[in-house]
């Protein structure tokens, strides 16, 4: 009898599972506490100029349960887009692929190509071209994008206000409410044609200044090519050096715009010029 009740409490050891092997049962709010202490410790070393600690945090963090769980989560629950698939026609995961995603997310400097969709524009008969990534790729994405942010927090200008957490389009109206309440000011609206078609990559990745496998992945992102009614179309290589500049900057169509705020109601009108 006590042979048996032990080989059966050895037997359900090895064999059951834990609630955290469940989705359902992980605890959250240690793992958003972990990450942000991570993230809180790679913007005080890019402050500090340590590029050693900061990519070693990187690491660290990207290589962690908690990192990669949350990214998980925050792409396939989160995100507006949870339910739009790549071009490998995988969405709204189980909770046990979504912890099976998990496992396997790995900076390996590989990337699938997009989706591209048209979604409607503002115009009368306009598309915008949207490219999707696979579910893989983006959870990748979130977690790369979660141990670089709060380095570029750090380095970013006080007054630019896209794609930064905790700011918003209100924000950037604001402020150029404050500064333009005295007089009226002109602004310029640039508009750049087929920027991410033209621009040049390898100014943009020295730019990041960040470590060879994160060079690796995000070339690798750049390079992944488009899937558009099943004919795959990739990206050209870099220019030459001497065509590097004119290739960094595309033409861009540009419109003045005079903009003026009234300082007793608090609220920008602007006027087209053309």
């Amino acid at each position: 009898m006590d042979d048996r009740g032990t080989s059966r409490s050895e037997d359900v050891m090895t064999t059951g599972t834990t609630p955290m092997d469940e989705w359902k049962h992980i605890p959250w709010k240690p793992i958003e506490r972990n990450v942000f202490k991570l993230q809180k410790r790679i913007y005080q070393a890019s402050l500090k100029n340590d590029r050693k600690k900061v990519h070693r945090l990187q690491k660290l963090l990207m290589k962690s349960r908690s990192g990669r769980l949350l990214a998980v989560r925050r792409v396939t629950q989160d995100n507006q887009g949870k339910k739009t698939a790549g071009i490998d026609g995988v969405k709204s995961l189980t909770p046990k692929q979504r912890l099976h995603l998990s496992t396997s997310l790995k900076v390996d400097g590989k990337a699938s190509p997009l989706r591209r969709v048209e979604i409607p524009k503002p115009g009368p008969s306009e598309t915008r071209k949207l490219g999707i990534p696979t579910m893989h790729d983006r959870a990748l994405q979130a977690l790369v994008k979660q141990a670089l942010e709060p380095e570029w927090e750090a380095r970013f200008e006080a007054n630019s206000y896209g794609f930064r957490p905790g700011r918003s389009c209100h924000d950037a109206i604001n402020a150029i409410c404050a500064s333009v309440n005295q007089q009226a000011k002109w602004c310029y609206d640039a508009d750049i044609a087929k920027c991410f078609d033209r621009i040049a990559h390898e100014p943009l990745l020295a730019k990041v200044q960040t470590s060879p496998t994160l060079r690796r992945q995000l070339r690798a992102w750049l390079l992944a090519g488009v899937m558009d009614h099943g004919e795959l179309t990739r990206p050209k290589r870099e220019p030459r050096r001497e065509d590097a500049s004119r290739r960094f900057w595309p033409t861009s169509r540009c419109t003045e715009w005079k903009t003026t705020c009234a300082p007793t109601a608090g609220r920008c009108r602007t006027e087209s010029r053309g």
